[in-house]
């Protein structure tokens, strides 16, 4: 039997430690066994200055629940053109704690403080995003591009 796993400071320290020390400065800590489950639960830690590319979900059981336990994000929702639909700031010390985003919604998320962890949670099974679910009018990860464009996401929160 599996023992209880307890989320309190020290584990979103250790967590915000790996995502400070990693390369692409964010890190998750899984509560599902593996990546077949049919629930996806886990803490998401990310440092500023992390490119989190905008992408969505099709699948219709593939809703995604965000719930900051600390630090600030920024939410931004994309139109299909990748104009910004909405963009939110979520905060662990309110007043917007989180957010289900519906699937089929392109969005990403920005860190707006060092040590920011939230939950997160969507049906499993994991499965890697598809063509269709990456936005074509984002720079990919590594692209030259990226970090300009993570910079004006960030802007929009200043």
């Amino acid at each position: 039997m599996k023992t209880p796993e307890f989320i309190d400071g020290a584990l979103l320290d250790r967590v915000s430690e790996l995502a400070r020390t990693s390369p692409r400065l964010r890190k998750n800590h899984n509560f599902h066994r593996n990546e077949a489950d049919v629930s996806n639960r886990l803490l998401n830690a990310i440092e500023p200055g992390s490119y989190v590319v905008p992408h969505r979900h099709l699948d219709a059981a593939k809703d995604e629940t965000f719930v900051v336990l600390r630090g600030r994000f920024g939410l931004v929702l994309f139109d299909e053109s990748g104009d910004v639909a909405h963009q939110e700031v979520l905060d662990g010390a309110g007043p917007v704690l989180g957010v289900t985003i519906p699937h089929g919604t392109f969005h990403s998320i920005v860190s707006l403080a060092p040590g920011s962890v939230f939950f997160e949670s969507k049906a499993g099974p994991y499965a890697a995003l598809t063509p269709e679910e990456r936005a074509a009018w984002a720079p990919a990860e590594n692209d030259a591009a990226a970090d300009a464009f993570r910079r004006r996401l960030e802007a929009l929160f200043d």
